[in-house]
């Protein structure tokens, strides 16, 4: 079987093994509090140009979701995102868990408009009735999105105005942020995204690390006692210098965006081989998930020799599949693939 069902299948990049290895029987001390930790702080402070601000580990997508909308919300208030966003569709209610509710807005493509969160905000003030209800007390996107569209800077600015005039955070899911920076696509760099928003975070579980996300406050002061947030989320690693030491890696000579470049690379290389056999796109994705519409006997015919996921229920003729890249997916392995069709 060769694999395209997630980003997340295989273990670590080398680099972050040989690191880990070499270090295994080292004396540090725990939760973060270790030099290697400090020092991927800086790399990565540096990375997004900024010169304050905080950086924290965490150990996953759910879990740091969770933990930084808790610590952007007053107890009344909810968080806004797309109806396809991560947090309203794939996380089990964790939001809704931790006490907020998650108010969605329309999807296109994955992303949600400006205009239409301006008019949410707009409405929901307009109603005389308002301090009976969920207040919209930040904005939650993901770059890429969950169907691997992206935001334009241009974009994101405006979304960023929005949230300014409305004084609510903007806080950016970047779980797959490596392959979006490694998408010819983008037309914006980490700096760039540090400045449209207050709060985001680097994915390192689906963009090569063992497991861990890195949280970026872009100002001193956005997440107060988030330390003590972060146990009570049970997203605090005792052993954090495990954490600190992948991201240093990741963000040592360019390797971060580098392994995101080589997964998307892949998948342009795995759309042109569908679209030229003829098979039908169902979004034309820039980045390393990409999606298309099969006849179920075809679908079912791949599955016997390659992995991916339906997305959604199976159709009477037709099934819409991901199939998804990562910096660990051979050339050989999308060479198979599009010789199966």
């Amino acid at each position: 079987m060769i694999h395209f069902d997630t980003d997340y299948m295989a273990g670590a990049h080398p680099q972050i093994m040989e690191r880990l290895l070499a270090t295994n029987l080292e004396m540090t001390a725990g939760y973060g509090s270790d030099d290697y930790t400090r020092h991927a702080k800086t790399l990565i402070m540096e990375a997004c140009g900024l010169t304050q601000g905080e950086v924290h580990f965490l150990v996953g997508g759910t879990q740091t979701n969770a933990t930084v909308i808790d610590g952007l919300l007053a107890r009344h208030q909810g968080v806004l995102a797309a109806e396809s966003g991560h947090i309203n569709v794939h996380e089990s209610g964790a939001i809704e868990a931790s006490g907020h509710k998650v108010l969605t807005l329309p999807s296109h493509e994955g992303k949600v408009c400006a205009e239409e969160v301006e008019r949410y905000i707009a409405q929901f003030y307009a109603d005389d009735t308002y301090l009976h209800m969920v207040a919209p007390g930040m904005l939650y996107i993901s770059q890429p999105t969950e169907y691997g569209t992206l935001y334009t800077l241009e974009e994101l600015k405006s979304l960023h105005e929005v949230c300014r005039r409305a004084d609510i955070p903007l806080y950016i899911d970047g779980a797959r942020l490596g392959y979006a920076l490694g998408s010819p696509a983008a037309d914006f760099t980490l700096g760039e995204l540090a400045q449209c928003c207050e709060v985001f975070y680097i994915g390192g579980t689906k963009v090569g690390a063992l497991f861990g996300e890195a949280v970026v406050a872009t100002r001193n002061g956005l997440l107060p006692h988030f330390f003590p947030l972060v146990k009570q989320h049970g997203a605090l690693l005792a052993k954090g210098r495990l954490l600190g030491l992948q991201f240093e890696t990741l963000f040592t000579d360019g390797l971060y965006t580098r392994i995101g470049a080589h997964a998307v690379r892949l998948a342009m290389k795995l759309k042109r081989g569908f679209v030229e056999k003829g098979y039908e796109l169902y979004i034309d994705s820039p980045t390393n998930q990409q999606f298309f519409r099969l006849e179920n006997h075809k679908m079912d015919e791949l599955m016997q020799h390659a992995g991916f996921e339906m997305w959604g229920p199976r159709g009477e003729t037709h099934t819409v599949v991901r199939l998804v890249t990562s910096w660990a997916t051979r050339e050989e392995d999308v060479d198979t693939l599009i010789a199966l069709l």
